[in-house]
């Protein structure tokens, strides 16, 4: 998984202005590989609809992932016949390693791109480029899986289709419906910044990318779409589905490991509104009350079986002391990465050793309850203890968060620094075919 570092901040979210004729606002890459067949078709199918309806200046750009057949000699036409089409050769195959390299690339303020069969009717190109232009988001894609789109596909690929997504959602806690559909777009700035931290080059660089952005706190727009399955695709389902299922364990490894620097992405903006000086409220308090809350309802839980478990066994003192330890051991662990943030295994003994300090605090707390009870009466009812140690814990639950705010997991980020742009990396070898810049 790639680790080096972005090209920097990205400026704020604008809608994009309206330029010169001739200057494209958006550049559509039509990946292809020994597609001499349909080539022709989409591409004037795709540039006449562009024309009819596209209210700004584009481009179509032919990504040929190394083909033997004649496409080459296709694509090279159609650039040297329309102004609006271009034609990028590369001498390796691999659909992600292509639009990385055009993308790359590109002047276009947003980036599309969309399979050659044109399985997705072209009216929802429009929808999806408008909030990119706009400025309302990072990256849109089409949707087959939404409740309005309307597909016609066989049921194995319906099955696998949803397998995959369901899959995505279950281990890197995707969000997003649709993460194979060849119909998506990114803006130019946003692809700049995440594409270095892509690996894969060939059918998961999609599915990485819209984890990544999603990780990262980048919005992805979606769009239902009317999608007719392309009988005659070359697409080989096991072998894809097989690298695929490999590159959901490599990323949700990084993601684990916290091997990928998206808290350089965490803020890209500068107009996030909770990024806003307000006055006398701590920054980011509300996202942490709420994420402390969930974690300590369920550690409470937790807590509260544990403790009930072990006073089979033993004294209640022993029983709450050993529960308390554990449920501890658990919420600090949760705390630490789903409220405060921190990812990585950097300084988390020293997090625990604290969160153990906390521990005692709050041991201390419910073991004098038990006592002050135990004092009252010498045989207290077992709902009565449950009682007395719920409202202790709410006690040490105030007391712990502040604790764990203000001394274990202080907010003590400084602003990355802005590195230099690195694009070097990715260059493939080209030939580039333009048509007549007139």
């Amino acid at each position: 998984m790639r680790t080096d570092s972005s090209p920097g901040t990205l400026p704020a979210r604008e809608h994009l202005p309206a330029t010169a004729a001739g200057t494209p606002v958006l550049d559509v890459v039509v990946p292809v590989y020994n597609e001499e067949k349909d080539l022709r078709r989409c591409v004037l199918r795709l540039r006449e609809h562009l024309a009819r309806t596209f209210p700004y200046a584009f481009r179509v750009t032919i990504a040929d992932n190394a083909s033997t057949d004649g496409t080459p000699l296709i694509a090279a036409e159609l650039a040297a016949r329309y102004p609006e089409v271009t034609n990028f050769r590369l001498e390796r195959k691999g659909r992600g390693r292509a639009l990385r390299t055009v993308w790359s690339a590109s002047d276009a303020p947003v980036l599309a791109y969309m399979d050659v069969d044109l399985s997705t009717d072209l009216n929802a190109l429009l929808p999806l480029v408008a909030p990119l232009i706009s400025g309302h988001s990072d990256l849109a894609i089409g949707s087959r899986l939404s409740r309005t789109s309307r597909v016609v596909r066989g049921p194995k690929r319906e099955f696998i289709s949803r397998a995959y997504n369901l899959i995505l959602r279950g281990s890197l806690q995707a969000r997003f419906s649709d993460a194979q559909c060849g119909f998506k777009a990114i803006r130019r700035e946003v692809a700049q910044v995440l594409l270095p931290l892509v690996e894969d080059t060939g059918w998961f660089f999609d599915t990485e990318m819209l984890v990544l952005a999603e990780r990262a706190g980048l919005r992805i727009h979606e769009v239902p779409v009317d999608w007719v399955d392309d009988p005659d695709s070359t697409v080989h389902i096991v072998r894809t589905a097989t690298d695929d299922l490999k590159g959901v364990w490599r990323v949700g490894r990084a993601l684990t490991t916290g091997s990928l620097p998206l808290d350089r992405l965490a803020r890209p903006f500068g107009d996030d509104p909770r990024d806003r000086e307000i006055t006398d409220v701590p920054k980011g308090l509300a996202r942490q009350l709420v994420g402390f809350c969930v974690v300590g309802g369920l550690s409470t839980l937790f807590y509260l079986l544990l403790y009930t478990g072990f006073r089979q066994f033993g004294g209640s003192q022993a029983a709450n002391a050993l529960a308390l330890l554990l449920s501890a051991l658990a919420n600090t662990a949760a705390n630490r990465r789903l409220t405060f943030g921190v990812r990585g295994r950097g300084g988390a003994v020293r997090h625990q050793a604290q969160g153990l300090v906390v521990f005692a605090i709050g041991l201390a707390l419910t073991s004098g309850s038990l006592a002050a009870l135990n004092a009252a009466t010498t045989s207290p009812a077992h709902t009565t203890e449950i009682a007395v140690l719920v409202v202790a814990n709410l006690a040490a639950t105030v007391l712990r968060f502040l604790l764990f705010r203000a001394w274990v997991f202080p907010d003590r980020r400084d602003p990355a620094p802005v590195p230099g742009p690195t694009t070097a990396a990715y260059a493939e070898p080209t030939t580039i075919s333009t048509g007549d810049p007139r």
